[in-house]
């Protein structure tokens, strides 16, 4: 069974891999046999995690892109698979947040948190899609949040995103199937990365996210590793337009009070 999670000589784009839930997901792939494509907007970073790959005995290029950017989007994605003889899968981490009030949100604000995650997630489906559906085999995963279910005061735009990145998912599951190319999206809680570290920073505000797990704790980017390959791999081979939820419990839990003889 064990076979069903390897990805021995799949081609594995992993965007965002510079850091965080990406630079996991990435070295995750190459121990699992991927050949993996470690791409960020961070060229240093990036290399520096495809170096640490190579270094483990595993294979990695690197290479610069930017997911706001469609036409350079569809050109790293197309540059990767003509260079591979195509990709198995796309894996696509980045986002921002800007933790701010409906009523003092600005309009730069808004166009830069929607950009990155919301066009950005969809210029990486479409190209991705473009190369797996001519091929007839794939795998993109995408990444949304709880946010895409549950918000709190400071979180509309963010969640509006989440929430899209879901419907994104879901459209091209039904568009893309028929051509034998999966899409999930996996929607992490709260994750130590460097996204949150002004919330790890503030011992009130880290403790208060953290209670909303049953596991009282935040996640580790590396704990968002098997969830994701599994997406990619032939263990999901029936699974698509699904959102994996890998949030400690958060958003299956109402309220944390036990009554009295339980």
């Amino acid at each position: 069974m064990t076979d069903l999670f390897r990805l021995d000589d799949r081609n594995v784009i992993v965007i965002g891999a510079a850091s965080g839930i990406g630079e996991a997901v990435a070295l995750g792939a190459a121990r699992q046999g991927a050949r993996v494509g470690c791409l960020d907007v961070r060229a240093p970073d990036c290399a520096r995690v495809a170096e640490r790959i190579r270094a483990a005995g595993g294979r990695a290029d690197e290479g610069v892109v930017d997911i706001t950017d469609a036409a350079g989007t569809d050109a790293a994605l197309r540059r990767a698979a003509d260079t591979w003889g195509g990709l198995d899968a796309v894996v696509c981490t980045p986002s921002i947040n800007v933790r701010k009030s409906i009523l003092t949100y600005t309009d730069e604000e808004f166009e830069r948190v929607v950009t990155l995650n919301l066009k950005g997630s969809f210029n990486v489906l479409r190209a991705a899609g473009r190369l797996m559906t001519a091929r007839r085999t794939g795998s993109i995963v995408l990444f949304s949040s709880i946010r895409s279910q549950v918000v709190e005061p400071g979180q509309a735009v963010y969640a509006a995103t989440k929430a899209g990145i879901v419907q994104l998912v879901r459209t091209a599951a039904a568009e893309f199937g028929p051509s034998g190319v999966r899409v999930n999206a996996v929607a992490p809680g709260v994750v130590e990365t460097p996204l949150t570290a002004p919330i790890t920073a503030n011992p009130t505000w880290h403790s208060a996210y953290a209670a909303k797990s049953v596991f009282n704790r935040w996640a580790r980017a590396d704990e968002m590793v098997g969830p994701t390959l599994f997406l990619v791999s032939e263990a999901a081979s029936f699974v698509t337009g699904t959102v994996l939820f890998a949030d400690g419990g958060w958003t299956a839990v109402d309220g944390r009070f036990t009554p009295p003889g339980m």
